[in-house]
């Protein structure tokens, strides 16, 4: 059971988490036309631009103007992106964050058929920095209560920011995995989680990492001798059966979907084939898959 986790962990190891929170990026709105239209942040470019998704796509060309709310809230469809997506860019009084918070509601995926009561459910206990479009979901397994038996068993506990977005979700399609295109996502890696990472490595600790958007970051801020510099910057890493791993030793995942690049990376860290027993069992046992389905802990 996933409360079991402090007993499996050992003193010294370092226990990294990914502490983005989601953004209540789901917006409805209307077009010139009075027709309605749904909207979906994914990415800020800066100077009040996104990258976002629109629903119908077809209806929303570059040049059209959106209203949301009573007009407290506009924007303008600025461009379309190769993939589909387009660049909006939003107009209002005072602050966009706190507009977006009134007007948007939560990103939930679309098995997940009705709004929560309380936003806080999909978002993890030690989020802080708000950007994503998805939680990072190996966190939302954790209460406040198991981090403080894990710290109290000697483990230290360190945070890093990966923005989570869509496109981490995207199915491979090609036939040679090389191709596949991976969105950029921006992350940071704080000066004190570079350091405790850095030290636990030095005395033989384990780097454990909740989470692929952790172990992402951590991956992709690693020199070649493992040593994780801090910082902030955009990653498409593509971790893949045949990758070396720098810094991460374990891994607190969800099950992933086939054919996802997730599951890639965790079949990177484990072997395939222990990867593809343990699903055998998840199947059988009926595990839940998803954003708020079943954990494991990859050693």
């Amino acid at each position: 059971m996933f409360r079991d986790l402090p007993q499996l962990l050992r003193p010294g190891d370092c226990l990294v988490m990914n502490d983005s929170r989601v953004l209540p990026a789901r917006l409805f709105g209307t077009r010139p036309t009075g027709g309605n239209v749904e909207v979906v942040l994914l990415r800020d470019l800066g100077g009040g631009e996104w990258e976002c998704l629109t629903r119908p796509g077809r209806k929303t060309p570059p040049g059209t103007e959106l209203r949301f709310g009573d007009g407290e809230l506009t924007a303008e469809v600025v461009r379309a992106g190769p993939d589909g997506n387009k660049v909006l860019r939003f107009h209002c009084q005072g602050l966009f964050l706190e507009v977006l918070e009134r007007l948007g509601q939560m990103p939930l995926p679309p098995y997940i058929r009705t709004q929560l009561q309380d936003r806080e459910r999909y978002q993890t206990v030690y989020s802080r920095d708000l950007g994503s479009a998805a939680a990072p979901t190996a966190g939302l397994h954790f209460t406040r209560e198991l981090l403080e038996e894990i710290e109290g068993r000697g483990v230290q506990l360190a945070y890093l920011t990966l923005h989570v977005g869509l496109g981490t979700f995207r199915p491979v399609k090609e036939e040679n995995i090389e191709d596949h295109p991976m969105h950029a996502e921006f992350c940071i890696v704080p000066p004190e989680t570079a350091a405790a990472v850095n030290e636990t490595r030095a005395r033989g600790g384990r780097i454990v990492s909740v989470g692929t958007t952790s172990c992402r970051t951590l991956e992709s801020f690693a020199g070649e001798d493992g040593i994780l510099q801090a910082g902030s910057g955009w990653t498409d890493i593509f971790i893949y059966p045949g990758y070396r791993f720098r810094v991460v030793d374990a891994l607190v995942t969800n099950f992933h979907l086939p054919e996802s690049t997730l599951i890639m990376l965790v079949s990177a860290l484990a072997g395939r084939e222990n990867v593809l027993r343990a699903y055998e069992e998840a199947v059988r046992e009926r595990y839940r898959f998803f954003s708020f389905g079943d954990a494991m802990l990859l050693m």
